[in-house]
């Protein structure tokens, strides 16, 4: 026994940053002063600093999706700015320790930017912080694989737990699930937690997750990104994000003209949009047998500019698409659920290029209740609908409520209601279930799609009647 404490000992996982521990240590240590601003003074009297101000311990750390998921995924996180330095160790996952034993674990040098956040509106400090982005690459197919990130140095203290992870399967018809959130955007870790946390209870073996905008309320408040982080906690780590931007992500001071100084630095999405401004916010993703798009609706109502620039990409994309499913998130409605939120543009444009190319989903948020139909709802009513178009999906999923108003668009409308939705993706098959945060099934349909494109719809039984908030809120 003692031997063998010896070997993993002597070995332990440090072979391809070997080179760089001492340089780093002293490096560290040469900085001190440097980045020595970074020591907040009486930071224990800010509300909520724990959630605010980083340390040399990796915090905020979330994996997103690439644009060639089944090879590789990307990592954020975040440290105080004394970590000028940092790496991402990852290796096959093995039934025990043994992947520590040997050459197993590769060492993958990450980028590192300072950023500095003063949130003057809401009265938070100003916030010092380094933040670490890699991808990760040549991973292979269908394995799960273990991955940290931290300094370099020989003690754990400064680096993150071991998290893992799965890369999609080697067959692209194998089934896969995914989860849709609407708006988290107010009380995030009071109200949302709850939300995703329940959703990752009931699927803990989903493949990602899709947030379509608002995630936060102030979008320079670093103590909102804070309270988002901490509400996913370590499932950040270990499911795999997409996020398409809401207005709040856009800086009001701006007229939400300047997205978030903090949505890159903590992201690490897809660069290939159509416009330097749109990078890692309008993107496509193949994963498996489904393309996933975002489109910036934000930024397409800023300017002329991104509007054309947005709508000719999606026509591009769209024209040479070669999966057999198609979905797209934004975070303004094509439908709304409420007739003075209307999109009028954003219809204009996108709509017609969403029917031509037959889209399967839309998921949106924005209007803080929850909506389901199609463009031209025939099939109201009925259970199976044999010619169905394009799915429409409007949700929320924290507690910031509105009310809305019966369209014929809609086959399943509520309010006053926190839901997310899982979504399952089996070859020729979409299931798609809204759950509430007690886990009862709001809405539910199936999607199937024959081998000449045309679909089926089933309007699947829920467990609830439509919920309304003037039921549950009086008015005075």
């Amino acid at each position: 026994m003692k031997n063998l404490l010896l070997v993993f000992l002597s070995v332990f996982v440090f072979t391809s940053c070997q080179e760089n521990e001492d340089k780093n240590l002293n490096k560290h240590e040469h900085n001190h002063d440097q980045h020595g601003h970074t020591h907040y003074n009486h930071h224990t009297n800010t509300p909520a600093h724990k959630l605010i101000f980083p340390s040399k311990t990796p915090d905020r750390i979330i994996i997103n999706l690439t644009e060639d998921p089944a090879h590789s995924f990307a990592v954020n996180w975040r440290t105080n700015q004394q970590i000028d330095t940092a790496y991402v160790q990852v290796a096959e996952e093995t039934h025990g320790p043994d992947f520590l034993l040997g050459d197993h674990v590769t060492c993958i040098d990450a980028k590192t930017q300072f950023i500095e956040v003063e949130n003057e509106r809401d009265k938070e400090p100003l916030v010092k912080a380094a933040y670490h982005s890699a991808i990760v690459k040549n991973l292979h197919p269908g394995k799960t694989y273990v991955y940290r990130v931290g300094d370099g140095s020989k003690k754990d203290d400064t680096w993150s737990e071991w998290f893992q992870i799965k890369t999609p399967a080697v067959d692209e018809n194998a089934p896969f699930s995914f989860i849709y959130f609407g708006d988290a955007q107010n009380d995030v870790k009071s109200m949302w937690s709850r939300v995703i946390r329940k959703s990752y209870k009931m699927l803990p073996e989903v493949d990602f997750m899709l947030h379509a905008g608002d995630l936060i309320n102030h979008s320079e408040s670093d103590r909102e990104w804070g309270e988002w982080f901490y509400a996913g906690s370590f499932i950040h780590a270990t499911v795999p994000s997409i996020m398409t931007p809401g207005n709040h992500e856009y800086d009001k001071r701006t007229n939400r003209s300047k997205l978030s100084a903090l949505w890159r630095p903590q992201f690490n999405l897809p660069e290939h949009g159509p416009l330097e401004e749109l990078k890692e916010t309008c993107y496509a993703i193949d994963y498996q047998n489904m393309k996933v798009i975002s489109i910036d609706a934000q930024s397409f109502n800023n300017n002329i500019y991104s509007r054309q620039a947005q709508t000719k990409w999606l026509d591009s994309v769209l024209a040479n698409n070669t999966k057999k499913w198609t979905t797209i998130t934004m975070h303004y409605p094509i439908f709304s659920t409420a007739k003075g939120r209307d999109n009028k543009d954003l219809r204009e444009a996108m709509k017609p290029l969403i029917d031509k190319y037959g889209v399967d989903l839309v998921l949106q948020g924005h209007d803080h209740t929850y909506a389901r139909g199609y463009a031209t709802n025939e099939g109201l009513g009925k259970t199976i609908v044999e010619d169905a178009g394009t799915v429409y999906a409007v949700s929320v999923s924290g507690p910031k409520m509105y009310e809305s108003q019966d369209q014929e668009w809609m086959v399943k409308r509520g309010e006053y209601t926190q839901l997310f939705q899982i979504i399952t993706v089996d070859n020729d098959t979409i299931n798609y279930n809204s759950y509430t945060t007690k886990g009862d099934l709001y809405d539910s349909f199936s999607l199937i799609k024959e081998s000449n494109g045309k679909k089926k719809l089933i309007n699947n039984q829920s467990e609830l009647l439509m919920r309304l908030k003037k039921d549950y809120v009086k008015v005075k």
